[in-house]
């Protein structure tokens, strides 16, 4: 029997990740195949003579719906073909590394400076870098943390006060300095792709926060994505090597790549836009995995 294995995090219970798997499996289901809904956790090991192995057999792939580097990379290397794989998940779960893989192939983003990573709590940021900082990206300035999803994480610094306050306190914290696109204020593009092709994409305005994500209070509607917005989002997509995607594009005097989420949620996307995503990427897996 054709079945796949969904993984998503030990720990988690929020719905949106919940909701996430359970469609999945429902798509799967329509399709003719089996699916479990499985937690991290005791789902692979390196045994005494240093080989990979993993106790989940019986599986023809695995939808990889957690963030957790390791497993993903265990899995691979005992044979599992993962969607998003391995390196896909690893480039855009560090928003710096993101940036980072993207530099260079004319995708517009951000002007973005990343944190020297610190490993003393006594030490502190130093003015020199602050100046920096201050100098080439102005007020406000946003300040990111390289790891979260929902908006959390980002903030905002005003002036050189809540500059050195933030940076102070994220200092042990892997962390970046971005340009603010003050056009774009509380409001951006979600885009879904699937297969390197744009199924769905919705604007989302937040009046109340300069962040525009639904769960700090943001609005979406359907939009209909210009050609450079969806040539933005596609080559992104096929440089990080993902077979699904949200992406996140703010709209300034130009549009410029905000972010890249290998996992992103999409219950508010398939309300807002009526497109059946989870079906949409149930038959992209299968597609590849059975040649349906």
């Amino acid at each position: 029997m054709k079945s796949i294995a969904i993984i998503i995090n030990a720990y988690s219970n929020l719905a949106h990740s919940l909701n996430q798997s359970y469609r999945l499996k429902e798509e799967f289901c329509k399709l003719g195949v089996g699916a479990d809904i499985l937690r991290n956790g005791g789902r692979a090991l390196i045994d005494g003579g240093g080989n990979v192995v993993s106790p989940l057999t019986g599986y023809d792939c695995c939808v990889y719906l957690d963030k957790d580097k390791y497993l993903s990379s265990m899995l691979e290397r005992a044979g599992m073909r993962l969607f998003n794989s391995h390196s896909a998940v690893e480039a855009c779960d560090d928003k710096m590394t993101t940036f980072i893989a993207l530099a260079g192939s004319g995708i517009p983003v951000p002007e973005t400076i990343p944190a020297p990573l610190c490993y003393d709590a006594d030490a502190h940021p130093s003015a020199a870098m602050l100046d920096f900082i201050e100098q080439r990206l102005g007020y406000p300035v946003v300040v990111k943390e390289s790891y979260g999803s929902l908006g959390r994480g980002v903030h905002l610094a005003k002036d050189r006060a809540q500059l050195e306050a933030l940076a102070e306190r994220l200092k042990l914290t892997p962390h970046l300095f971005q340009q603010f696109m003050a056009k774009s204020a509380g409001r951006d593009i979600r885009a879904i792709v699937i297969g390197g092709r744009c199924v769905a994409a919705m604007e989302r305005k937040n009046d109340g926060d300069f962040r525009s994500n639904i769960e700090l209070g943001g609005k979406g509607s359907a939009v209909q994505l210009s050609d450079e917005v969806m040539h933005i989002c596609e080559r992104a997509a096929g440089l990080l090597g993902l077979d699904y995607c949200g992406i996140d594009v703010l709209e300034g005097d130009a549009p410029a790549l905000c972010e890249v989420n290998s996992n992103a949620f999409f219950g508010g996307i398939e309300r807002v836009t009526g497109k059946n995503i989870a079906a949409l990427y149930a038959r992209h897996i299968c597609d590849a995995i059975y040649k349906q």
